[in-house]
């Protein structure tokens, strides 16, 4: 069977180091957290960068500074630029494509989040598309909604996108996808019918994020992920020590299905991504 890219989504814009001390913030902090997920066996990590405060931010000069760590000490690891919404002006949610990394998230709708609508206009959805286009980034298409796989499509048939995205469905987030199995069963089915020659993964939210990784390995996934942007815990009791030990279980359940954790390089063939 091929093998499964672990993802490892570091930092988020939600959690902070009172929620849990080992959230890392700054570039030197997030480095640090990639690499020992790395070794752990990770091969795309997700950023988000912070401002001192631990507020999100869109500063260029950030994402600059772990892209350039990454490459130092994680030899090959795909790099995931998040241009995801949560406080941040969307007028600069594209400014880092610039830098070149070799994926970058797209939500390619609107969906209520716990306290905020998070807005994806079909213009700054577009905007983003073509920055993506434009500088060779590969993009992983946010999925919260089924319309949102409509969207997808209808950037490929404008141009905007190719025709072999990365799909990641969204699952937990409250007041938008419950993490309920037939669901996925649903999204994939459709996943298969209007962008048949996409990879896919999904990501499971808080409590979830075990439950719709085992789903998502029992169908098949190209990819799992994992990491402390979307659960800072290992049980209700125990906050998790970092994003390694997270990375550790998913390349648990990895080889619990009788699959192997993909290396860089083999995670790079998978996606159709250029060797390093």
């Amino acid at each position: 069977m091929k093998p499964v890219v672990i993802a490892v989504a570091i930092t988020g814009s939600v959690p902070r180091k009172k929620d849990n001390p080992a959230v890392p913030v700054t570039p030197a902090e997030q480095v640090e957290s990639t690499h020992a997920a790395f070794e752990a066996g990770a091969s795309l990590v997700h950023i988000h960068v912070r401002n001192p405060d631990e507020s999100s931010s869109s500063d260029p000069a950030l994402f600059a500074q772990v892209q350039e760590g990454v490459k130092r000490h994680c030899p090959g690891m795909i790099v995931q630029f998040s241009t995801g919404g949560r406080g941040r002006d969307p007028s600069s949610r594209g400014s880092s494509l610039s830098l070149r990394p070799d994926m970058a998230s797209l939500s390619t709708g609107s969906v209520n989040f716990p306290t905020i609508v998070y807005e994806n206009p079909t213009s700054l959805v577009e905007q983003l598309a073509t920055g993506m286009r434009d500088h060779a980034v590969l993009p992983e298409i946010e999925i919260f909604d089924l319309s949102h796989l409509h969207a997808a499509r209808r950037l490929v048939e404008t141009g905007l996108m190719h025709d072999r995205p990365h799909v990641q469905f969204v699952m937990g987030v409250k007041n938008a996808m419950p993490a309920e199995e037939h669901l996925l069963d649903l999204l994939l089915g459709e996943l298969r019918r209007v962008l048949p020659n996409a990879t896919w993964t999904a990501a499971g939210i808080g409590r979830t994020q075990s439950t719709v990784m085992e789903w998502a390995l029992a169908r098949g996934a190209d990819g799992v992920r994992t990491g402390l942007e979307d659960n800072i815990r290992i049980t209700r009791d125990r906050l998790a020590a970092s994003n390694a030990e997270l990375v550790g279980l998913a390349a648990e359940a990895v080889r619990r299905h009788g699959r192997q954790v993909a290396t860089a390089t083999e995670a790079r063939a998978l996606l159709g991504l250029r060797a390093q």
